[in-house]
């Protein structure tokens, strides 16, 4: 119900939902899986990913009464996101404390009922890995931009850059991706 009037009214009008409350379940419900693969690319961990989830939805409730409406909630929601993950990547636990592997969750899954879904599967994998092995700022704005499809001038906004810095970091970030896949191919691995 709170999703329907959500995607009814695009423009998120407080004047459709009657508490501060029921415009956060309508964040979660319409934004939260978007903020989990968004905060996993980021820390390359499920669990981590959830928990950051959190922490930006009690940041959004948290914040509700200030959100001045300069930018879509959406908007507002992937820079909470982001802010978050640099925050988890620069603390000394993200640091300091190893992991298991973190393809280990996609990989679970059940087996797909014929071989093509498999073979597109694991071509998708096997590029997603690529990309969380770029460095940070090439791997956010290759996540952004095509995982996320939103448009460098959001991209512009949400990392606070400039827009030639975004096509810049995205030019190289694709290049490393063909230099990668490169590589590969001559050592036959």
């Amino acid at each position: 119900m709170h999703a329907k009037k959500l995607k009814e009214n695009s423009s998120l009008n407080d004047n459709n939902l009657s508490t501060k409350e029921e415009l956060l379940v309508c964040l979660m419900e319409e934004y939260g899986d978007m903020v989990i693969r968004l905060a996993y690319t980021y820390i390359k961990q499920k669990q981590l990913a959830e928990d950051i989830s959190q922490e930006v939805f009690i940041s959004c409730y948290q914040n509700l009464d200030k959100f001045q409406k300069k930018a879509a909630y959406k908007t507002w929601l992937y820079r909470i996101t982001v802010n978050k993950c640099k925050d988890h990547i620069k603390s000394w636990s993200f640091k300091n404390i190893s992991y298991k592997d973190y393809f280990g969750s996609l990989l679970a899954g059940g087996t797909p009922p014929t071989e093509s879904p498999l073979i597109d599967r694991e071509e998708k994998e096997i590029i997603f890995e690529k990309v969380l092995n770029l460095p940070l700022k090439l791997r956010e704005v290759i996540i952004l931009y095509y995982y996320e499809e939103l448009p460098i001038s959001e991209i512009t906004e949400l990392l606070n850059i400039n827009s030639n810095t975004v096509k810049t970091r995205l030019h190289r970030a694709r290049n490393s991706l063909k230099n990668l896949f490169e590589g590969e191919n001559i050592h036959g691995k």
